[in-house]
């Protein structure tokens, strides 16, 4: 006996299916799959008898999905999160002529707690890759590939591909530096320390802002989209050029202190090589110093900020695009003020390409100008083009709506159209729009598989067919094959729908509004017949007698009503070749039960009916007005034989009555037939089909 041990993984999975690799199974040559001990061995263990280190993720699964989209939104706030270090540092005024640069250390504590929890979400990033699987790149020439579930193989190709940039992206590099590595290696020249967390997030920004692209490819590969809708995909894109903005406003902020800084620095040099008393140091610009003697004294007459005033126009530092933040005191706000005020000028300058902007031949003045100006063409680029895209995926809808309206106007205006006629067809194609937006079911119905096109249309149809008394009768597989093959039915009011001697080429069933049906009998001189169908009801059942006998030709039948809308109508039609394949693929549509109902709720019949009690009531009234006459006009009546006979004229009254008694047959006769004419008359009886050699008796 040869026993087998095999590793394997499924290629066939459901989608959000929670992926594992298999423990080895055994298998038993010749056993046809039973293991030992007469048990089946079926290769694969329970799901739930897997402990959960060992299991793996479908890259198109719901949980990746979700995960990868809550990713998404955590990493746009580590990117908002980052460019917030940037306003730590701001310009504290000490007094009227001496000022400071100091460090928030609340927005600091602020800033680095927000900074952690997104680090966190960064590190669960890679422990999900680590445990996802993905699909073989020589399994992708026909269909979707299998996918790789081996823990090694998985670990081997993310270490290869995206782990560094995740690692650095996930570092916590702004929290070592400002909490560890600065207040270590306290330096009292205060611009080393901005230098430095500019390096550090910036060092940074880049790989948190590359994780996005890969992570929305991802999104858009297992879903199609970004965003559920429209207006998300609009406000995302916008999202995008307004971080983009708050970028450029913080750097703009932090470059505009190191310029303030700079021109310090250059006065206070100059200062210092005059050798005066109180000399000026670098450590006097930090406001951790501004308590000490000595630097209190220097600032009582020192120039250095008074030759540093950048609303001074007699100043010769030039400030250039940083000015404005100097002149309005922006660097010495709260921070809602100067966040706000930064955003403002970062989107105002990413919007125009930075037109507006005055610089200096200062290098890094210049170069950030640059930047602004490619930036801002590139990204509004984008943003016009997504935006336009979005919002025109909102309204194509509508636009070809209202095309298709503007054609038909011109075309009924075209052949020249009667006004009733361009009123009814401007009546139902908006008629059509506000039921259906626009949207062609039929054609989205017919691009899906049939056993889902199948349960849509039960759902949609089945309850509302069951509404059809007719329909009611009918057992569940019966209902399945109709509703299947049903289809929507809309008319506006007035719209006549069939007329009398036309061929039937789909019954009708209402659902909502009402139906006026009317018959001439075949235009029958004073014959008319009319009923109302309401909710409930159906027309043109002479097509399910037509389909329901044995051998019928391929003559559709004649109508023998004219049916007309007297409101709006919606409901579902059955053509004639789908009703007959369903009489003639489901037997039990002909047993005697379901054509008793048919009979019964069927306006043909009860039209016949009708008429026939009334000229049976009809015939009974005549018959018996012509009894009464006979009896009113008879001399045997017995009025007249309770008279006493008079002496001397009795031979003349007898001859009286003899006379009235021969004419009294031809009186009769003659009021009958004028009553015969007072009636209608009769209603052809309704087609019954013979089923008897294909019934099936209930």
């Amino acid at each position: 006996m040869d026993i087998e041990s095999s590793n394997f993984y499924p290629r066939r999975f459901r989608p959000g299916q929670v992926l594992r690799p298999l423990k080895p199974s055994i298998h038993v040559a010749g056993s046809a799959g039973f293991g030992f001990g007469g048990g089946k061995s079926s290769g694969m263990l329970p799901e739930d008898d897997e402990p959960w280190q060992r299991r793996m993720l479908d890259p198109s699964g719901e949980a990746v999905l979700n995960w990868n989209r809550i990713f998404l939104f955590t990493s746009l706030v580590a990117l908002f999160v980052d460019p917030l270090y940037f306003y730590l540092h701001s310009v504290n005024p000490t007094n009227d002529v001496s000022s400071c640069i100091k460090l928030d250390q609340s927005l600091n504590t602020s800033v680095t707690l927000l900074r952690t929890m997104t680090d966190l979400f960064y590190l669960l990033h890679m422990a999900v890759k680590f445990r996802t699987a993905y699909v073989a790149p020589s399994s992708r020439i026909f269909g979707r590939g299998e996918l790789v579930t081996d823990p090694k193989k998985i670990a081997r190709r993310y270490l290869r591909s995206d782990f560094v940039v995740d690692l650095v992206a996930a570092l916590p590099l702004p929290q070592i530096v400002i909490w560890i590595i600065i207040p270590a290696i306290r330096s009292s020249n205060e611009d080393h320390n901005n230098n430095a967390l500019v390096l550090i997030v910036l060092f940074q920004y880049v790989p948190r802002l590359y994780v996005i692209f890969p992570l929305s490819h991802e999104i858009i590969k297992a879903s199609g989209v970004v965003t559920k809708t429209a207006w998300g995909g609009a406000a995302y894109n916008l999202l995008l050029y307004m971080l983009a903005s708050h970028v450029l406003g913080a750097s703009w902020y932090l470059l505009s202190i190191e310029r303030q800084a700079t021109c310090w620095k250059s006065a206070c040099k100059e200062e210092q090589s005059f050798h005066n008393a109180s000399q000026c140091h670098s450590r006097y610009l930090d406001c951790d110093y501004s308590d000490q003697g000595l630097r209190q004294l220097w600032a009582a007459t020192t120039q250095v900020f008074s030759r540093c005033n950048a609303s001074d126009d007699s100043i010769t530092f030039q400030f250039g695009i940083f000015q404005n933040a100097l002149t309005t005191g922006a660097l010495s706000e709260a921070f809602l003020k100067k966040y706000l005020y930064c955003l403002w000028w970062g989107l105002q300058n990413l919007s125009s390409y930075g037109q507006s902007l005055s610089t200096t031949t200062f290098i890094g003045e210049t170069s950030f100008a640059i930047l602004i100006a490619i930036v801002g063409l590139v990204l509004f680029a984008h943003l016009i083009g997504n935006m336009q895209t979005y919002l025109q995926s909102m309204t194509v809808r509508l636009e070809e709506w209202r095309l298709k309206r503007r054609d038909t106007e011109e075309w009924m205006e075209h052949r020249q159209l009667p006004r009733d006629l361009r009123e009814r067809v401007r009546r139902f194609i908006q008629y059509i729009w506000v039921v259906t937006e626009g949207v062609d079911e039929e054609s989205i119905l017919r691009s899906l598989p049939a056993d889902l096109r199948r349960d849509i249309k039960l759902h949609l149809c089945l309850d509302l067919v069951r509404r059809v008394p007719f329909f009611s009768q009918m057992d569940d597989q019966l209902l399945d094959a109709i509703c299947e093959r049903l289809v929507s039915f809309l008319r506006t009011e007035g719209t006549c729908i069939i007329r009398e001697g036309d061929p039937v080429t789909e019954m009708v069933f209402i659902i909502r509004g009402s139906l006026e049906s009317s018959t001439t009998d075949g235009g029958r001189t004073g014959f008319f017949n009319s009923i109302t169908l309401r909710r409930g009801d159906f027309c043109g059942e002479e097509l399910l007698v037509w389909a329901l006998l044995p051998r019928s030709d391929a003559n559709l039948p004649l109508s023998t009503r004219t049916v007309k809308t007297l409101t709006e109508v919606e409901g579902f039609a059955l053509r004639a070749e789908d009703l007959k394949f369903v009489a003639n693929q489901f037997r039990r549509l002909h047993s005697k039960k379901l054509q008793h109902t048919f009979r019964f709720y069927s306006h043909h019949w009860r039209s016949w009916a009708t008429c026939f009690i009334q000229s049976a009531w009809r015939r009974f009234k005549r018959r018996r007005l012509a009894r009464d006459l006979i009896d009113h006009e008879s001399p045997l009546s017995p009025t007249s034989a309770s008279d006493p006979p008079v002496a001397g004229r009795q031979g003349g009254r007898e001859r009286s009555q003899d006379r009235t008694v021969s004419k009294l047959p031809a009186f009769a006769g003659s009021r009958v037939q004028k009553i015969k004419l007072i009636g209608n008359p009769r209603l052809k009886k309704p087609e019954e089909p013979d089923f008897s050699t294909d019934s099936c008796e209930d």
